[in-house]
């Protein structure tokens, strides 16, 4: 896996593909900076973990206060397009992902990861639903290729589960089952992606590496990441087969910091897979 960029994000997060630019964009949850393989990094005025396009030349952005429009052009903030947790100050936006209907999928957590105080919303032709609420750490936010599923996860829990979703609208169609449990592993899933074949891409949290597993729910393949607290992945580049990784250095005392030197830095890789194109978030 090579350096894709030096910069040390103290949370690397919200690893994106613009399909129209062509360029990696990521996250500095806690830096509160946007990062572009294209253009410089940008000061954000907000905790923002995840991004989407709505068209070539703005982002919807996740922050702490709920969905934001932003112009990549001039580098502000624009219109809100939903308050989340405005009058909540000790939550903050994580995990997000726009679906296949065009609708965006935003989690919350507490600032201090507090028990069960995160959720998962959908946002949608103006509606704004709770998904799933209760979780710790909320994460790993992707989409069925088939639009059959969504998967999400809760880090501290160790856990993802597989929500059904109707085809049509992209509402949850049944109750979300255990899809994998990571915690006899000792593992910690964080950011996920799908791919062409529905294989999921999880990024594991404190393991150094990117784990995939087929719909069965089998690992088929492990992508080592140099830094040992990766966090999310993205499918970019020509054909969508370069694997982008964030990682952080959140946590880490000076000491540990010396053992994991690239702690935080952005890496990819190319791999045999191919990724899906990530879709449009439609306005309303």
């Amino acid at each position: 896996m090579r350096l894709l960029d030096p910069t040390p994000c103290e949370l690397g997060e919200g690893a994106f593909w613009h399909p129209e630019r062509q360029e990696f964009l990521w996250l500095d949850i806690l830096g509160r900076r946007l990062h572009s393989t294209a253009a410089p990094s940008r000061d954000l005025p907000e905790l923002t973990s995840a991004m989407a396009w709505v068209d070539r030349d703005r982002l919807l952005l996740s922050t702490e206060t709920g969905l934001w429009l932003y112009d990549l052009g001039s580098g502000t903030m624009g219109e809100q397009l939903v308050a989340i947790a405005d009058d909540a100050p000790d939550l903050r936006s994580n995990d997000g992902r726009a679906d296949p209907w065009g609708g965006f999928w935003a989690s919350t957590m507490g600032k201090a990861a507090q028990g069960r105080a995160g959720a998962i919303r959908r946002w949608f032709r103006g509606e704004l639903r709770v998904i799933r609420d209760g979780l710790t750490i909320p994460n790993a936010i992707c989409f069925d290729r088939r639009r059959a599923c969504a998967y999400f996860a809760d880090t501290a829990a160790g856990t993802i589960w597989r929500l059904p979703l109707d085809p049509a609208t992209g509402w949850p169609a049944g109750e979300a089952e255990v899809f994998l449990d990571l915690a006899p592993e000792g593992l910690s899933p964080d950011g996920a992606v799908t791919d062409a074949e529905g294989n999921l891409w999880n990024a594991q949290w404190g393991a150094g590496r990117v784990a995939c597993y087929d719909p069965g729910g089998r690992l088929v393949a492990s992508v080592p990441v140099p830094a040992r607290q990766a966090s999310c992945p993205a499918f970019g580049g020509a054909g969508l087969s370069d694997l982008m990784v964030t990682t952080a250095w959140e946590g880490l005392d000076p000491e540990a910091r010396r053992a994991d030197p690239q702690a935080g830095c952005t890496f990819a890789t190319t791999l045999a897979a191919r990724g899906l194109p990530e879709p449009r978030v439609l306005l309303p």
